[in-house]
Order: C-alpha cells, then structure tokens, then sequence
C-alpha cells in the first residue's frame, strides 16, 4: 500500500479528529469573528491550500454574501506592500505554516487590519504563532508528498469556521455527520474514468475538469493532482467558462470530468457535460441526471457544501490508483517534496 493510499483510507477519522476539537472553541470562535464585523474577506495560500481556500471563497459568498478574494503573497514578500485591510477577516491556509512569503503576507494583512485566521496542520508553526485565531486542522501527520488529508481538513476547519461565526445550525450539523459520509466516500469506486485516460505514462494527452462554485475549487485540486502523480496534464474550467473558448479542443474522445454537487449549478454542469458527450467528448460526472453522460458514484451528504467535498476523496482514490498503473509512485512525484518554502 502506498502511502498516499494509507492517508486517503485515513481522512474519516482525520475529519471526526477535527470536528471533536472544534467543538469546544466553536463559540469563541464565532464571537471573535461577529466582533470583527467584517465588510470582506481575504485568503491567503499556495498549491492545494489555495484550492481549500477557494473552496472557502464559494462557501462565504453564498453564506454571507461578503466578497472573497485571494492575495498575492509576493505582494509582501517581494515587493513589500502596505496593504489597507481595516473591517476584514483574512485566513491563511498552510500545512506547514512555515513558507515565509505565506508568514510575511499574513503579517501584512494584521497590520492593515485584519483579523487573521491561519490554518494549518502544525501548532507551534511560524503562521499559528502569528495570527490572532489560530486552528489545528488535526489531520495528523501527512508523509505523502501529495496533500489529501490535510486539504479535506483545511476545508472542513474553514466551514467549521463559517457555521461557528455565521450561527447556521444546518451547516454545522452537516459537518458533525461529515464523517460517516466520508467513511462511505472512500470505498467509492471512479475506476471507469480510468480507462478513458490510459495506463501507459508515455501517453500524451490532456483532460478538463469542470464544475461551478464549490466544485470547481475542487476542479482545481483535481487537476493539481493528475498533474503531480500521474504526469497528466488537466486543466480546471467553469463548466460555463470552457463554453468561451477551451471547448475548441474538445474533440472525439477528448477525457472530460464533470464534477457537480446537489446545489444550484448542477443543472448547467449536466447541460455542459451532456453537450460535450453527445459532441464525442468521453465525459463522466457525478450525477445521476446527465442522459449522455457517463455517471460517476457519488455520496449524498445532504447539504451542498459538505456534498461537494466528499467528491474530493474517491477522486484521490482513482488518481492514486492510475498513478500506480502508469508505472508511477505517487509518494514520489517527479521533482517535488513535501513542504515548499517559497519567499
């Protein structure tokens, strides 16, 4: 067994971990955040964080209807900035809490004046350390290069978050049960899209993967990793998005994954991932309403947020497995390492 593998099989518990500790400063939590008052948000992440963080984006909006937006993090380690962030919330999203153009960033956002949340799987980290609330994302120890855990839990503590400081009873009860949806997540089996991608690592050739708001944030995980285990290139669209000029080359064949929740976009999502079948497209989604489509096995979760990020992990669990039959060791992707610290 891989090790990737191990930590996939591992992010039920990983996610109880978290929910169990969260608990007992919910309400601290959300406090702090309602005193803060904020008029936006900012995030601040790399790499799968940044796709967590953009998972965190879709949610706040529709939750709250305040703006997310993603900063630069050279803004302040390069080229020094002094941001103006009065009246705002800024979470930072890092398993390693240790990347300084992440640390100096988050600093900058404190002293503009934002109330900083940092994330991330290392207490003690020069990120905790530096924030105003810091959260534990209790993944435990993550060995394989390939974040799967600790992106799971990074959007688990980041909604936790959101129902704690937003008073949403059906969200927080939605991630206390989470975890058993997770359990059934795992064993989910996406081994037909395989066939559409090939086996022999010498094989050229490219895919999309599409979705609309929470999904597409997991589009974008999805795509990070066909590329760094498999050496696959995929590229992440809006489904509606690729209708603007990336559908030029889609042609006969062409692997397209189409990932949708039971949420509002789900429709549009199985109108695109039809259409494009029905062009040739060799296309599997994650809905039981596409007619063209191929239907991939999904968990319904009951709540569209926590729907959503329960597809992350039998993708992890098909993009681990190819990996291995292209003759590739996904702990060991090509030219990577575990923590990257960039300035």
């Amino acid at each position: 067994m891989t090790r990737m593998r191990s930590e996939i099989d591992e992010i039920p518990l990983a996610a109880q971990r978290l929910v169990e500790a969260f608990a007992p400063q919910a309400d601290a939590i959300g406090e702090r955040l309602r005193e803060q008052d904020p008029r936006f948000i900012s995030t601040i992440a790399r790499g799968s964080s940044d796709h967590a963080a953009a998972f965190l984006k879709y949610a706040i909006e529709l939750h709250t209807g305040l703006p997310v937006a993603s900063l630069g993090p050279s803004i302040a380690s390069i080229y020094h900035t002094k941001l103006v962030l009065d009246h705002s919330l800024c979470f930072s999203i890092s398993q390693s809490g240790r990347s300084p153009d992440i640390v100096a960033m988050q600093k900058a956002a404190g002293a503009g004046g934002a109330l900083t949340v940092s994330m991330t799987n290392m207490a003690g980290s020069p990120l905790a350390d530096d924030s105003d609330l810091a959260i534990d994302i209790n993944a435990g120890a993550e060995i394989g290069v390939a974040a799967t855990k600790t992106y799971v839990n990074s959007v688990l503590a980041g909604l936790l978050v959101l129902a704690a400081w937003t008073h949403d009873g059906e969200l927080m009860n939605a991630l206390k049960h989470l975890p058993k949806h997770l359990e059934a997540a795992v064993s989910k089996d996406w081994q037909s899209l395989a066939g559409a991608l090939g086996s022999d690592r010498t094989q050229e050739g490219s895919l999309y993967i599409i979705g609309r708001g929470p999904t597409l944030a997991i589009a974008f995980e999805a795509a990070l990793k066909f590329k760094e285990t498999c050496n696959l290139h995929a590229e992440a669209y809006s489904a509606a998005e690729l209708l603007h000029g990336p559908v030029s080359l889609v042609g006969p064949g062409f692997p397209v994954l189409a990932l949708a929740a039971r949420d509002a976009a789900e429709a549009s999502i199985v109108a695109t991932a039809d259409r494009l079948a029905t062009d040739g497209a060799s296309v599997h989604i994650t809905s039981d309403k596409a007619m063209a489509a191929n239907n991939l096995v999904f968990v319904d979760t009951g709540h569209p947020l926590t729907d959503a990020l329960a597809l992350i992990v039998p993708f992890y669990g098909l993009v681990e497995m190819l990996a291995r039959k292209r003759g590739l060791d996904p702990d060991k992707p090509v030219n990577l390492k575990k923590v990257t610290e960039t300035v």
